[in-house]
Formats: C-alpha cells, sequence, structure tokens
C-alpha cells in the first residue's frame, strides 16, 4: 500500500489529529480521496472524517459543511479540467485553492460562518458568480 493510500485511510479512520491537518494537507487528501471515489462518496467520507475530528479536537463548532462541500466541489471541477495530473502539478495549477478564503468569492461572511452552513449545504450567494465564472487558476 503506498503512503498516499495509508495516509488517508488514517484520515477516514479519524487518526490523523486536527492540529495535524493544515488547509493544503486537506485539499490534497480530498484530490486522494476524488481519485479513488466518485463525488457523493468523497462528500460522505470527508465530512464524515472531518467531523469526527473536530469532535475528537473537543471544537465541533468548527466543521462546516458548506465550506468542506464547496471545497471538494472545486476540486473536483478542477480535477476534471486537469485529468491525469498527479497532485504536485495539479497543486501548481490551482494555488488559489490553497486560500482559505477562496470561498469569498460566492459567498457572504454571514452566510457562510451562519450555524445553518455548519449543519447543512448552503448554496452559494445568488448575487455573485457561480462556480463556472471562476478563473482556474
Amino acid at each position: 500500500m503506498s503512503a498516499e493510500r495509508a495516509e488517508l485511510q488514517r484520515f477516514v479512520r479519524g487518526q490523523i489529529a486536527a492540529a495535524d491537518l493544515p488547509h493544503r494537507e486537506h485539499v490534497r487528501l480530498a484530490f486522494q480521496m476524488l481519485q479513488q471515489h466518485d463525488f457523493p462518496e468523497t462528500v460522505l467520507h470527508f465530512s464524515h472524517a472531518l467531523q469526527a475530528m473536530a469532535q475528537k479536537a473537543g471544537r465541533p463548532e468548527r466543521f462546516n459543511q458548506t465550506m468542506t462541500i464547496a471545497f471538494l466541489g472545486l476540486v473536483a471541477q478542477r480535477m476534471e479540467r486537469a485529468a491525469g495530473e498527479d497532485f504536485a502539478a495539479f497543486a501548481a495549477a490551482n494555488p488559489d485553492l490553497f486560500d482559505k478564503a477562496l470561498l469569498a468569492r460566492w459567498y457572504r461572511p454571514g452566510q457562510l460562518g451562519s450555524a445553518l452552513a455548519r449543519r447543512a449545504f448552503l448554496l452559494p450567494d445568488p448575487a455573485t458568480p457561480n462556480l463556472e465564472d471562476a478563473p482556474s487558476s
């Protein structure tokens, strides 16, 4: 088993501490999971893993379903556009994915930070551009 696959399994099993998983690693793990699973399955497993991680860290309020699904959607969309790239090439072509504030292009701060956004996926604010209008890098 590859080191990447083993790490992804550790993530899904809740064996990685939140403090050991900066945003860049979230993106990398999302990329790896999307290589192995379709989007709905990735949303299910990734969301459960992050919720469990936040709970284990004693910070369940840190999990945000809207942010999780929106970032997974962006990663999946970009992967489709650049089929076959490894993570290093993908990361180099999509540096904006490593900016935690990226979703502010589509979501108002109050909307994204709401209790509802933490519990359920909220669609982007219709007054802002949609995901297809976003530049790919």
